[in-house]
C-alpha cells in the first residue's frame, strides 16, 4: 500500500467512526444542553488522550466489543424513551403542547443545576467509543504499512473535517420544530443503540458501518408506522 494509499485508506475510515460521534453529540446537545453535550465531549477527548499515553500500541488490547456493548445498551434505551414520547405525540395520544412546556421546563431545571448529565453521559460514552475505533484504526492501520504519523494525520484531518461539518448544521438544527426534532434523535438513538449492542454482543453487520444506511431507515419505518397505527385507534375512540 502507497502512502497516499493510506492516507486514504485510514482517513475514510475514521471519518466514518467520526460522523457517528458528531450525530450523537448533535443529538444531545440539540435537544438537552449544548453546554454539557460539549463538556462530555472534551471529558472524552481528554480520557481518550490519557488511554492512548499510557497503553500506546496495547490499546489494540482494550475489551472494545464489551464496550461497544455497554454504550449501544444506553442509547438503546436513551433513544427508546424519546422515541415512545415522540410517536404517542405525534398520534395525538399525548398533548403536544404539554409536552413543550415539559420540556423547557426540564431545560431551566438542566441549567439551575449547571449540568445536564443525560447529554453528559451520552456525549462522553459516544465520543469516548468512537475515539477509541479511530485510535484503532490508526494504530492498526499505520502499524502495518510501518508509518504510523501518516495514519494518525489521516485519523486527525478527518476528525477535524467532520467536526467541522458538524459544527456548521448546528445552528440549522437548532430551528427544527422540537417535537420532529425529539423524534429524529429517538430514531439516530435508536438505531446506533441497536448497531453497537448487536456489535458487543458478537454479531457482525453486512457492510459493518454501512449497515447504518439500512437501521436507520428501517427504525423510522417502524415508527412511522406505530404513528399511522395509533392514530387510527384515536380516531375510533374519538
Amino acid at each position: 500500500m502507497t502512502s497516499g494509499a493510506l492516507f486514504i485508506a485510514v482517513f475514510l475510515a475514521c471519518a466514518v467512526e467520526a460522523v457517528e460521534a458528531v450525530t450523537i453529540v448533535l443529538a444531545a446537545g440539540t435537544a438537552r444542553n449544548w453546554r454539557s453535550a460539549l463538556l462530555g465531549t472534551l471529558t472524552a477527548l481528554v480520557t481518550l488522550a490519557a488511554i492512548v499515553a499510557a497503553l500506546g500500541p496495547a490499546l489494540t488490547l482494550l475489551p472494545i466489543e464489551l464496550l461497544r456493548l455497554v454504550v449501544g445498551a444506553l442509547l438503546l434505551v436513551f433513544g427508546l424513551q424519546w422515541l415512545r414520547k415522540a410517536i404517542l405525540r405525534a398520534s395525538g395520544h399525548k398533548a403536544l403542547h404539554d409536552e413543550d412546556e415539559i420540556f423547557r421546563a426540564q431545560l431551566a431545571d438542566a441549567k439551575k443545576v449547571g449540568t445536564d448529565w443525560y447529554a453528559f453521559t451520552l456525549s462522553f460514552k459516544g465520543v469516548l467509543l468512537e475515539g477509541l475505533e479511530v485510535a484503532f484504526i490508526a494504530l492498526t492501520f499505520g502499524s502495518n504499512q510501518h508509518n504510523v504519523p501518516l495514519a494518525a494525520l489521516a485519523a486527525g484531518a478527518a476528525v477535524v473535517i467532520v467536526a467541522g461539518a458538524g459544527a456548521l448544521v448546528r445552528a440549522p438544527l437548532a430551528r427544527v420544530p422540537e417535537n420532529a426534532l425529539k423524534f429524529v434523535v429517538g430514531i439516530m438513538l435508536t438505531a446506533f443503540g441497536v448497531f453497537w449492542a448487536a456489535e458487543g454482543a458478537g454479531a457482525v453487520w453486512p457492510g459493518k458501518d454501512v449497515a447504518l444506511f439500512a437501521i436507520v431507515p428501517a427504525v423510522a419505518a417502524f415508527a412511522l408506522a406505530l404513528v399511522a397505527v395509533l392514530r387510527r385507534v384515536r380516531v375510533r375512540q374519538a
